[in-house]
C-alpha cells in the first residue's frame, strides 16, 4: 500500500507491517502462504476491527490458512508473535511495533515447534573474531561427530529448516547397493557353463589344442517401484522419500537409474521424469507444484487400485521391488474400503518381486498395528521397516541390497 493510497480506513498504526511480517514468519516456517492472503487479511482487519485478542486471531486464521493441519503451527506463532514485545527479549532485535489490542496471554500454550523457533528467530553469522587455539579443535571436533550423530538419528518431523538442509545433503551421500538378479543373457567369464561356439573356435586356430571357454549369465539391478503418500500426515516425510527417490535415480555406479516414482493421495500421479532433473531441490518442486493433492486427504485403496489397473504390467514386468511409503490410515474406515485396500495390497505384492512397507509410525517403540487399514496390509508385505529419519533410510539401504 503506498503513501498516497492511504485513507482513514487503513489498519491503525503499524498494524499493515505486522500482519506482513507475521506472513513471513509462517512462510519461513513451511506454510504455503501468498501475497493475496496477506492482502485478503488486511482488508478483513478493516471490517473486522482489533476489539479482542480472539477477534484478531479468528481474522487471520479464516485469511492465511486453508488446511487444518496447519492450524497447530499457525497457533504457536500467533502465541509468540502477537503478545507484549517485552515479554520475548529475542523479539526486540526485530523492532516490532505494538498491535492495539490486549497483550495478556490467553488459552492454552501450543507445544514447541522448532522449525517456527527457527522462523521466528534465524540465526546471525558471528562477527567476533575467534582465537585459534589447539584445544578449541579438538573440542570442535567432537561436537562435529556428536552433531552428525544427533542429525542422522533425528525425526524428519522436528527438524529444523537449517537441520532438514544438512539432512538432504547428508542423504546424498549414502551409498546404496541394490540387489542384482541373473538375466537371460550370458557374458564371457573365467568359469561357468561351457561356451561351446568360442571353445571349438579356439582349438580351430590353436591348431588342435583344446582350450576351454566359459560363459556364465549376465546380471542387473532390480528395478525400483516407489509409491508415496504425500497426504497432510504424510507430506514432510515423503518430501524426504523424494530426495531419497532422486538420489537413487542418479547413481548410476548402483545400477538403480530403472526406478519409477509415484506419489498419491487422493489419486496416483507418476512422477518420474520430474524427478530426472540433475537438481534434487528443483526436481521435487516441480513435483510439489505439479501435483495438485498435496498435503490433502488419502485413498489408498483407490490409488493402489488405479496403479494395479494402469501401471503394473509397465513397470512390474521385470520382477521389480516395491517401496510402499504410507501410514496405512485409510480414509473412511469402513468394511467395504478395508476390504478392498486388502484385496490391491494383496495384488500388488502378487506383481512384484519384494514389496517393501516403508511406515513412519515404526517410530514409536510401542507401536501396535491397531488401525483396521494396517491390519488389511501388513499380511501381504515383505519387509515392514521404519523411514522417519537418516538412520532408518541407511537400514533401507542395506533391505534393497538383500536378496532374502
Amino acid at each position: 500500500m503506498t503513501a498516497n493510497a492511504a485513507t482513514s480506513s487503513d489498519p491503525p498504526g503499524h498494524l499493515a507491517e505486522n500482519v506482513m511480517h507475521f506472513a513471513r514468519v509462517l512462510r519461513g516456517a513451511g506454510l504455503p502462504l501468498g501475497s493475496d492472503r496477506i492482502r485478503l487479511a488486511l482488508e478483513a482487519l478493516k471490517i473486522a476491527g482489533l476489539e479482542s485478542r480472539a477477534d484478531l486471531h479468528a481474522t487471520l486464521t479464516a485469511c492465511l490458512i486453508d488446511r487444518p493441519e496447519h492450524q497447530a503451527m499457525f497457533d504457536q506463532a500467533f502465541h509468540l508473535f502477537w503478545r507484549d514485545p517485552d515479554l520475548l527479549g529475542r523479539m526486540m532485535a526485530m523492532l516490532l511495533p505494538r498491535v492495539q489490542g490486549r497483550s495478556q496471554d490467553s488459552g492454552v500454550r501450543p507445544a514447541e515447534n522448532r522449525r517456527l523457533a527457527d522462523a521466528l528467530f534465524p540465526k546471525r553469522p558471528d562477527n567476533r573474531p575467534r582465537v585459534q587455539q589447539h584445544e578449541e579443535i579438538i573440542i570442535d571436533a567432537a561436537l562435529t561427530f556428536s552433531d552428525r550423530e544427533r542429525l542422522f538419528k533425528a525425526d524428519f518431523e522436528t527438524m529444523t529448516a537449517e537441520e532438514w538442509l544438512a539432512a538432504r545433503r547428508m542423504l546424498a551421500t549414502l551409498a546404496f547397493n541394490i540387489e542384482r538378479i541373473a538375466t537371460r543373457r550370458t557374458r564371457r567369464s573365467a568359469r561357468g557353463r561351457l561356451d561351446w561356439r568360442r571353445t571349438m573356435q579356439a582349438s580351430a586356430r590353436g591348431g588342435g589344442a583344446m582350450t576351454f571357454r566359459f560363459r556364465q549369465p549376465r546380471t542387473q539391478a532390480v528395478p525400483l517401484v516407489i509409491i508415496a503418500d504425500i497426504s497432510g500426515s504424510m507430506s514432510r516425510y515423503s518430501r524426504m522419500l523424494l530426495h531419497f527417490a532422486h538420489a537413487l535415480s542418479t547413481q548410476r555406479e548402483s545400477g538403480a537409474q530403472r526406478v519409477s516414482t509415484f506419489v498419491f493421495g487422493t489419486r496416483l500421479t507418476s512422477i518420474t521424469r520430474a524427478l530426472r532433473m540433475r537438481d534434487p531441490d528443483a526436481a521435487v518442486a516441480t513435483v510439489v507444484k505439479a501435483v495438485d493433492d498435496w498435503s490433502g486427504g488419502t485413498r489408498i485403496a483407490q490409488c493402489l487400485a488405479d496403479f494395479n489397473r494402469d501401471w503394473s504390467r509397465r513397470v512390474l514386468a521385470q520382477n521389480a521391488t516395491v517401496l510402499l511409503v504410507t501410514d496405512g490410515l485409510e480414509h473412511g474406515d469402513t468394511d467395504g474400503s478395508i476390504a478392498r485396500l486388502a484385496f490391491e495390497t494383496e495384488r500388488l505384492a502378487k506383481s512384484c518381486r519384494k514389496l517393501v512397507w516403508l511406515n513412519p509410525l515404526l517410530r514409536y517403540q510401542g507401536f501396535e498395528p491397531r488401525a483396521a487399514g494396517i491390519r488389511a496390509m501388513l499380511p501381504h508385505v515383505d519387509r515392514f521397516v521404519p523411514a522417519h529419519n537418516l538412520e532408518s533410510l541407511a537400514a533401507l539401504a542395506h533391505v534393497l541390497a538383500d536378496a532374502g
